[in-house]
């Protein structure tokens, strides 16, 4: 399915607030609501919209550390720990990357002593590289149509 610009710009509506009704896309995009029903739905059966989630503050949560968290895993250790991520509760993202590393993850902790336990779990799989998140410059930027 291709994206044309009416689905672009319904697509930008909901990029900006999951929870816009139909009815107000409709409204911003200039087609009836049913219309919107349609479109979406479509672009969802094709794939094109993926998920709608709800995005939770890790520190309004009670996390006071947001890492990120490099793996350049050790010979054979790679498919091991792929299946292993899967199961740690601190992992919110995990990207398999090309360059010296083979993974990157963005990890939420309670603290350093959380840190330093979560890394030492980590090393059996291959050598660490810790940045801690100070801020986002950027955050959940839109998808925006190819140029």
């Amino acid at each position: 399915m291709s994206i044309d610009a009416l689905n672009w710009k319904i697509l930008k509506c909901l990029q900006q607030q999951a929870r816009m009704s139909n009815a107000e896309i409709g409204r911003q995009v200039g087609i009836s609501s049913p219309a919107v029903s349609e479109r979406i739905k479509k672009m969802e059966d094709s794939g094109i919209i993926q998920h709608y989630h709800t995005t939770v503050s890790p520190f309004e949560a009670g996390y006071q550390l947001k890492a990120l968290i490099t793996i350049r895993a050790f010979m054979g250790m790679l498919k091991p720990f792929l299946e292993k991520v899967k199961t740690y509760d601190e992992v919110i993202n995990c990207y398999r990357i090309t360059g010296n590393e083979n993974i990157v993850m963005e990890v939420v902790l309670k603290n350093q002593k959380h840190l330093e336990l979560f890394i030492d779990q980590l090393i059996v799989y291959g050598e660490t590289k810790t940045q801690i998140i100070l801020s986002h410059v950027v955050k959940h930027n839109s998808v925006k149509p190819l140029k």
